[in-house]
């Protein structure tokens, strides 16, 4: 018996091979949904830094003293996220209302205000993409290891009953077997869990940075229609 004992092989990749089909599956499935998950958590911290560093260099801009012409005319031919999705909508609109014949204003904060709420929306849509795979892959990852176990260790059960032998080098690759899909799953869920949390809260204080400065943007175009208006009117008078 000890000799036996000594000659089993618990290895990882032992363990795999001599897994039952299904078990294998329910650990293939783990070990690419947490390929997967690592490739979501990697793609979106990268993502999440460039928009925060985007945002940043624009507000730096936005306050330096800049014409807003001159802003829009730097940014509306390049692809732009964050502060800059919003300055390029709102000011789109509002170049929209004042070319022609300059009468387009009398509902043009309502129409900046929708403008920006939509690019908000947006912004947050794209912010959020991809978090529902790591919040899947967090939530059902360990029922599905769970069953990986529970089929394991069913079918090792069979097998002593088969061969009436309850020893050590019978019953430990098994359970073995059994308890690896487990632990795949939860390396898949624990770091999808986590950084999924993350996500969703840096998400929020980003959206709660647009929503700032768009509420400060649409304040101070609010002032320029207000001029404009004035200006319209007066001339209408003389």
């Amino acid at each position: 018996m000890p000799g036996a004992e000594a000659q089993v092989d618990l290895s990882l990749i032992a363990l795999f091979m001599h897994a039952h089909f299904i078990v294998k599956l329910v650990m293939l499935g783990l070990a690419a949904a947490s390929v997967w998950s690592w490739a979501i958590i990697i793609n979106k911290t990268m993502a999440l830094r460039a928009i925060a560093k985007s945002m940043d260099e624009f507000e730096d801009r936005f306050w330096s003293g800049q014409s807003l012409d001159e802003l829009y005319r730097g940014l509306v031919n390049k692809t732009n996220d964050g502060f800059a999705a919003l300055f390029i909508a709102a000011m789109t609109e509002w170049r929209r209302a004042f070319e022609g014949s300059g009468r387009g204003f009398a509902s043009l904060q309502t129409r900046i205000d929708k403008v920006l709420d939509v690019s908000i929306s947006r912004e947050v849509e794209r912010l959020e993409s991809k978090l529902l795979v790591l919040a899947t892959i967090a939530s059902v990852g360990p029922y599905i290891g769970l069953f990986g176990t529970v089929f394991g260790i069913m079918t090792t059960f069979r097998s002593i009953a088969a061969s009436k032998n309850t020893s050590l080098a019978v019953v430990a690759p098994g359970i073995a077997e059994a308890l690896f899909a487990t632990a795949i799953a939860l390396a898949a869920a624990i770091p999808a869990n986590i950084f999924y949390n993350k996500f969703v809260r840096d998400a929020g204080k980003i959206q709660g940075r647009l929503e700032s400065f768009a509420d400060e943007f649409s304040a101070i175009l609010s002032r320029q229609i207000d001029e404009r208006a004035g200006a319209v009117q007066n001339r209408g008078a003389a």
